[in-house]
């Protein structure tokens, strides 16, 4: 293994070991001394790795949605229907995640979005073009159950990606303080109704 790939491998298990904690209680009330002893590291590698504690949070959303995209992706292969079940199993997933998941597993970009946009610009950056991939990923399958007639809505993919995309993250929300899944039944009704015309 090469010194690049042994640094990259570190790197990255720093992060991973470090994101249950981050998911968990947010990024601002984690100490790099938390992050450290997760991670199992002296405070000297951690700067090895990354200049900042910003900076850590930087990598930690990339690696974050690179995972989330590839997972997203893995899920529309893997679904063998029509654009229209392919959503729905987009829709079951969130919802297992959040209703069935481990606290730290769960969306960061739920977890961290209002958070971090007010700290830090790069990290806002970071987010602002995660979820518009996220977006991109739902445009291209609503159109494509548009096109085998399984979505019968005309509005524009995009326009209906957007706005489911958008309607889970406000009942993921909704979830956090209700504590039931009440708003992810709410999403599902609306996402049928959203991409099916009566």
């Amino acid at each position: 293994m090469s010194q690049t790939e042994r640094h990259l491998q570190v790197k990255q298990a720093i992060l991973r070991s470090a994101r249950p904690l981050i998911g968990a209680r947010g990024f601002s009330a984690v100490g790099l001394s938390q992050i450290l002893e997760a991670a199992a590291i002296p405070k000297g590698s951690f700067y090895h790795y990354f200049s900042s504690k910003e900076h850590f949070g930087e990598a930690l959303l990339e690696m974050y949605i690179e995972e989330y995209l590839q997972h997203t992706e893995a899920l529309f292969r893997r679904e063998e229907g029509n654009g229209y079940a392919k959503m729905l199993t987009y829709c079951q997933w969130w919802q297992e995640t959040h209703v069935n998941g481990q606290i730290g597993n769960k969306c960061l970009i739920v977890k961290l979005a209002a958070e971090v946009c007010d700290l830090s610009e790069r990290m806002r950056a970071i987010l602002e073009v995660g979820t518009s991939e996220v977006i991109k990923r739902l445009e291209a399958v609503i159109s494509e159950g548009q096109k085998d007639g399984s979505i019968t809505q005309a509005t524009s993919a995009f326009v209906l990606a957007a706005t489911m995309y958008q309607m889970w993250l406000g009942a993921t929300l909704m979830m956090k303080m209700t504590h039931t899944s009440q708003p992810f039944d709410v999403a599902l009704s609306a996402t049928q109704s959203l991409l099916q015309r009566s």
